[in-house]
């Protein structure tokens, strides 16, 4: 302890009352709450990242369900003489591109289900993000390049008459078209999810 200048101690209510120079200042602000930001900022970050895996399921699952209805309504459209889907290649070309979609949507949702569950990828992750934009970005146009070929067809059928056959090709076309519009949709979700995506 600091003697005073007559070489006295300071007795201990002195030492109570405190330093006079101090007894006036104000007090220190408090710190800045940067370690719940940081976790807002993080659970923000989970919770988005969540919604976008969420919603790809979603998508992905309805070009499953778009490009099935489509694959069956032009495999059936059977009526016999030259109401048969198999007389046309624009159809065909149509069934195929469904099928394909229809694997690739199956194999993806199968996919995401088992990183749900297991917290595991199927694809390293150093290329999911590609390879999640490439095959969406590939049924995409598939899908739409076999709409566009029916589509002319199918037009200029319903100028001579109108019936079932027309009518099921109108059908498929309209659901590969809505398999396109959600497969466009996913290929955003996934191009977004691999510009964020670090390599470190």
């Amino acid at each position: 302890m600091a003697a005073d200048a007559e070489g006295n101690l300071p007795t201990p209510a002195d030492l109570e009352k405190g330093d006079p120079s101090t007894a006036h200042a104000a007090p220190a602000p408090p710190a800045a709450d940067e370690g719940g930001s940081v976790v807002r900022a993080v659970v923000d970050r989970w919770r988005r990242e969540d919604l976008l895996e969420r919603g790809g399921l979603v998508l992905r699952a309805l070009i499953l369900l778009f490009s099935l209805l489509a694959s069956i309504i032009t495999a059936s459209n059977k009526h016999g003489d030259w109401k048969d889907f198999d007389h046309y290649q624009e159809y065909k070309y149509l069934l195929g591109v469904s099928i394909l979609a229809l694997l690739y949507s199956a194999a993806q949702v199968w996919r995401q289900a088992h990183r749900f569950s297991t917290g595991r990828d199927l694809v390293p992750r150093n290329y999911a993000g590609i390879v999640d934009f490439a095959g969406d970005q590939v049924v995409a146009y598939l899908l739409i390049s076999g709409a566009s070929a029916a589509i002319p067809l199918t037009n200029r059928m319903r100028e001579g008459s109108d019936n079932i056959f027309t009518d099921s090709s109108s059908a498929a076309i309209s659901m590969a078209f809505f398999a396109f519009v959600s497969s466009g949709l996913s290929a955003l979700i996934s191009g977004f999810k691999l510009s964020k995506q670090t390599y470190i």
